[in-house]
């Protein structure tokens, strides 16, 4: 079936927290069930949500933001990654109306809901609550008249006359169904959202299960016919993008450490000709055969000793850049290319050095946010005057790193404030706390390729 004329829905609500992760995977097993295969999607940057949906859909699930990709860029990806497909279900971001600026769409569930022409189905978290759920919907259907609301589901309901009672206070808007608080099955949380899922946390059993429920307290078939309500979807599909003939190998760093990447990222990097090959710093004692190193965003504090402990791979990285090849980190990247990281019981981790500050992982937020990136130097992304978009969340800063160094970016958050230089490393080395989409700047991840390119005709 093409995208234009997929069955899909929009999961959303009026906050986060009110469960639309955890109707996303009861629903996605109950239809897995029914023999259907689910394509799933999570509106905005959150790179964790994504990995449930992958778990419960048995295929990857990919990022929609309407703020880092626009609008074509994102029509796009959803239609090369709904091919195949019987349904899609799209995971909104916070509340509906909740997006990149307080008084604009842009950036929310509703601007993208609107783009895929899609019917929202709300996920209320209905626990001590009774008639006021019909306000709650009340505001969420007429606040923007572009928008339909075709359902609801009611999340924590005490009991079935507890449900009932819900649905006789929203009528005529149709209740789903609901979902009843179920200790055992809850997902575990970490800062302002999920862990990451593995198959540990989310096992075969405990989808089993989410399945079962939700084909005990969905109606299955009536949230089926709101998908297929969709309106067609206008344009003709986007040529996919396939692997080009090899210009270069990219390593990957890839493990319980580093695991933050888009999957649209990855899959125009292959489209440009970079061959990606996974490799993990804290088990592999040497690089693979490659031009290009990427370190990804993810967790690098929580394994600060066993990153510091292999030796050889940090000796390599070291050598790796020494030789000329292009290193390019984000975030959780850069915090191991910086010479230690200091974690949150005041010891020191030694890491690969190539930045000569120290990360320092703090007890509170240090930033979080939508950023704009215009690069002010040439660097491995390519020449002076790109502008990017990309994210921020972290919870570390940075100590020493000389006021003199080299920088390649200019930073300005979205919610405004002055704008800051960073972009550390130098040379080939580019290492930031910004990750950054390349349907921002195509010709970002056509440089990073270009990059590892030289590298090989170099060597």
């Amino acid at each position: 079936m093409t995208a234009s004329a997929l069955p899909r829905l929009v999961l959303a609500a009026a906050s986060s927290g009110s469960g639309k992760t955890t109707a996303a995977v009861a629903l996605t097993a109950a239809l897995r069930r029914r023999g259907l295969t689910v394509a799933p999607f999570k509106t905005g940057p959150d790179y964790l949500d994504p990995t449930w949906h992958a778990l419960a859909a048995g295929r990857p699930s990919r990022n929609l933001d309407g703020w880092m990709m626009g609008r074509d860029a994102s029509l796009a990806t959803f239609a090369r990654a709904s091919e195949g497909a019987d349904v899609a279900l799209v995971e909104g971001v916070m509340g509906l109306f909740d997006g990149a600026a307080p008084r604009s769409e842009e950036g929310s569930t509703a601007e993208l809901a609107k783009w895929l022409a899609a019917p929202v189905v709300a996920v209320v978290d209905a626990s001590g609550m009774a008639r006021t759920l019909a306000a709650v919907l009340h505001g969420l259907s007429t606040f923007d008249p572009g928008l339909r609301l075709a359902g609801v589901l009611c999340n924590r309901v005490g009991s079935r006359s507890h449900l009932e009672l819900l649905r006789e206070a929203v009528a005529p808007l149709p209740v789903l169904g609901g979902f009843p608080a179920v200790e055992s099955l809850r997902f575990p949380e970490r800062h302002l959202g999920l862990v990451t899922a593995t198959g540990d946390l989310l096992t075969e059993d405990a989808l089993a299960r989410w399945g079962a429920l939700a084909e005990e307290w969905v109606d299955l078939d009536a949230l089926l016919a709101v998908a297929r309500s969709a309106a067609p979807l206008p344009g003709s599909p986007p040529p996919a993008l396939q692997a080009a003939d090899e210009r270069c190998r990219i390593g990957v760093a890839h493990d319980e450490a580093f695991h933050f990447y888009y999957e649209d990222n990855l899959a125009r990097l292959e489209a440009l000709g970079a061959r990606l090959v996974r490799f993990s710093p804290m088990r592999d004692a040497a690089l693979p055969e490659v031009d290009g190193l990427w370190f990804g965003g993810g967790y690098p504090e929580l394994h600060a000793r066993a990153l510091a402990a292999n030796r050889p791979m940090r000796d390599a990285v070291r050598s790796f850049a020494a030789s000329g090849r292009p290193v390019y980190a984000e975030c959780g990247g850069l915090m191991y290319l910086c010479r230690s990281i200091r974690t949150l019981d005041g010891f020191d981790h030694e890491m690969v050095g190539l930045l000569p500050g120290m990360a320092e992982v703090r007890d509170r937020l240090q930033a979080l946010g939508y950023a704009e990136v215009e690069t002010i130097a040439e660097s491995c992304l390519g020449p002076a005057g790109l502008r990017l978009r990309g994210h921020q969340f972290r919870y570390s800063d940075l100590h020493g790193i000389p006021e003199a160094g080299p920088r390649a970016y200019r930073v300005q958050r979205r919610r405004g404030g002055a704008s800051f230089t960073e972009g550390f490393g130098g040379g080939t080395v580019l290492a930031s706390w910004v990750h950054v989409h390349w349907a921002s700047c195509p010709a970002a991840a056509e440089g990073l390729v270009r990059a590892c390119e030289r590298a090989r005709g170099a060597r």
